[in-house]
């Protein structure tokens, strides 16, 4: 019998906020699915649609990017540059038949442990409907 499908999620962290907010689920000890790979960026607007479709193309099944919330970003304006950039992506996606809905973009404060842990959880729950990514090789 085959095993169910669990996704493979990457999240790019801003590193002010959001990572810190991920180091706080796991300080706390918050339970979240282990289906996601996080990787630290300085600002989340330095992610650009390339790094979000290279992603897909190894096999990832869903993008979060995670920054600090709005007015609160440590290099001014990176989390509207972000907003841009994700916005993109998302129609990028929808129009190669990826989908919008495997990119997710979320405002998460170095405080909001919990709140990143959920974030996680429900996007997984998402994806996991979804099924597997339907251009990707193997993460």
């Amino acid at each position: 019998m085959k095993a169910p499908f669990e996704p493979k999620i990457l999240a790019f962290c801003c590193n002010w906020c959001a990572y810190s907010g991920a180091d706080l689920a796991g300080t706390s000890r918050l339970q979240y699915p282990p289906n996601v790979k996080i990787v630290r960026v300085m600002c989340s607007g330095r992610i650009d649609p390339g790094h979000i479709f290279r992603a897909f193309e190894t096999g990832v099944d869903g993008i979060l990017v995670a920054g600090c919330h709005p007015g609160e970003c440590h290099y001014i304006s990176g989390n509207e540059r972000a907003e841009e950039r994700v916005e993109t992506a998302k129609a990028v996606a929808e129009i190669i038949g990826i989908g919008k809905d495997r990119i997710r973009l979320e405002w998460i404060s170095a405080s909001e442990g919990l709140r990143f842990a959920e974030v996680i959880e429900d996007f997984i729950k998402e994806i996991r409907a979804k099924g597997p990514n339907p251009v990707g090789g193997d993460a």
